[in-house]
């Protein structure tokens, strides 16, 4: 028997029209690790939803164990053994590992006052049981990514989960921490736990499931034990054809440089070393630049002082030859900086706000006419968006109601309508589906093409070795490579130097006839 099922699911968000779930059918197994596969809007994450009690299906049955249930919230999940880890942590910095995970579920003394010391040790209990690296009574504030994760996974296990829910898990982690998740997964399942992974990532449907379920607009279009199938074939199901899992990057003549930084610094009060030091970047006209880095080397500090986020300590920041060393967010924008930021939900997008009102966001003033919005100009600007781009919204639709996938086709449709001739794009396909992240490569590509000068941070080193024609390495806040994407590059080379395995800096410079394809 089956230790979940899910018949003829049906969720249709009338608002909007969106039949998110058309009869859906999912049976898990138990003491197995199911993936759940789709492109971005293909139904997965409601299903999820409805799943732990966040929304209610319209239609359709829900079984644990062959016992029919209703799922009305979250507690209730949690009553019948489901616990979720979402992709974005629901944690607050500054509390304790052990009052994060107790929250909501204290214990107390004589009914009234929470029960800390009996919270922490009931917390390092399962923290130990578990063989997780976490201190029950460490601030989150103080944790590394990896480890919030695990006190997310820990929150599940004290409250006695037996069906855990991972969304997207591995889309913020390190290679280290990624190895440490599968290490906890395999570690759950030998203590009988089973496991639903939402991921988009291939290499772990392979690497981790036993089954995966395959959704594609609302609808289940298979279902496969992983050991009989490829990621070719599991990519043509999810889009229903064949797609292109390389890009095409052609050599060409770069121009003038349009972004340069020289020697830029910045220094903390408490930090023994700087967070950038003396870093030294140029992107040509034409030119698509690779930044790789581990996270906490400084690749979210080049973002905000490019982005107008960050002052610098010392060094100079140039933009199509223009000082703009001392400029905020607002006057780079008007300098000629378009910027697709990492934290789309929070930097690049409005969620509450409609389409309509996130596509004007950043060039409103030019909708106004003697101080009033043209509201038909906007209108008709906002469609020609979302049909060139390819977004599945409707204008009026809350950001916040779009998946990954189209939001971050949304913010590109937006930065690209500026029409500026320097990009900077951060971990653009993060949580994105195969389909999205190829439509993002293609237009990064077209932009190189017509001239613009392109900077991608990225910590997904297949991104950087498939588009980039100069990859620069940051390690410790200093650049400690500088190469040329020619033949002789791998994964391996990069990899020793972000992780500060080699201390020899490495230069070479890209030309139209260095660069060269690594699809």
């Amino acid at each position: 028997m089956a230790y979940l099922q899910m018949r003829g699911i049906t969720k249709l968000y009338s608002a909007s029209g969106v039949l998110a779930n058309d009869t859906v059918d999912l049976s898990v197994e138990e003491n197995e690790i199911h993936a759940v596969i789709g492109e971005n809007g293909a139904g997965k994450s409601t299903l999820m939803k409805l799943l732990y009690g966040l929304e209610q299906p319209d239609a359709g049955e829900i079984l644990i164990r062959g016992e029919s249930v209703v799922i009305k919230d979250p507690l209730a999940a949690n009553r019948l053994g489901i616990g979720m880890v979402h992709q974005h942590f629901k944690l607050v910095p500054d509390f304790t590992v052990a009052e994060n995970v107790v929250l909501g579920s204290e214990p107390r003394k004589r009914g009234l006052f929470i029960d800390r010391k009996t919270a922490e040790r009931d917390v390092a209990k399962v923290i130990e049981e578990h063989g997780f690296s976490i201190d029950a009574k460490r601030k989150i504030k103080d944790l590394t990514v990896g480890q919030m994760q695990q006190v997310e996974i820990v929150k599940m296990l004290y409250r006695n989960a037996e069906l855990l829910i991972l969304d997207e898990p591995t889309s913020v982690l390190t290679e280290q921490e990624i190895e440490s998740l599968f290490a906890t997964l395999r570690n759950l399942l030998n203590r009988g736990k089973t496991i639903i992974l939402i991921t988009h990532k291939l290499d772990e449907v392979k690497h981790m499931s036993h089954r995966v379920t395959v959704m594609r607009s609302g609808k289940v279009v298979a279902v496969r034990n992983t050991s009989d199938v490829d990621k070719k074939e599991l990519s043509r199901l999810m889009v229903g054809k064949d797609i292109l899992l390389e890009v095409n990057r052609i050599p060409k003549a770069f121009g003038d440089a349009v972004l340069e930084m020289r020697r830029v610094s910045i220094h903390c009060r408490g930090q023994q070393r700087p967070l950038l030091d003396e870093i030294d970047l140029q992107v040509r006209a034409g030119e698509l630049v690779g930044i790789a880095g581990v996270g906490g080397n400084g690749l979210a500090e080049i973002e905000d002082v490019i982005g107008g986020l960050r002052s610098v300590t010392q060094g100079r920041m140039f933009l199509n030859g223009e000082d703009v060393t001392s400029m905020g967010a607002e006057q780079l924008r008007k300098a000629g900086l378009a910027y697709v930021p990492a934290d789309r939900l929070h930097r690049g997008a409005s969620l509450p706000s409609t389409v309509r009102e996130n596509c004007i966001v950043t060039k409103h003033h030019d909708f106004l006419k003697a101080g009033v919005l043209q509201r038909g100009s906007i209108r008709e600007f906002t469609k020609h968006l979302i049909d060139h781009f390819s977004i599945s919204a409707g204008e009026t639709m809350p950001v916040g109601n779009l998946s990954g996938g189209n939001i971050q086709k949304m913010i590109l449709a937006r930065e690209l309508a500026a029409q500026s001739n320097f990009i900077l794009f951060s971990e653009p396909t993060w949580g994105l589906d195969i389909a999205s992240s190829q439509f993002i490569y293609e237009k990064m590509l077209e932009l190189r093409a017509q001239g613009a000068g392109v900077l991608l941070i990225s910590s997904n080193l297949d991104e950087i070795l498939g588009l980039a024609d100069t990859i620069l390495v940051l390690y410790r806040g200093r650049v400690v490579g500088r190469m040329a994407n020619t033949e002789g590059l791998s994964k391996q080379i990069i990899g020793e130097y972000m992780l500060g395995v080699r201390d020899d800096f490495h230069e070479t410079v890209a030309t139209s006839q260095s660069v060269v394809g690594h699809g």
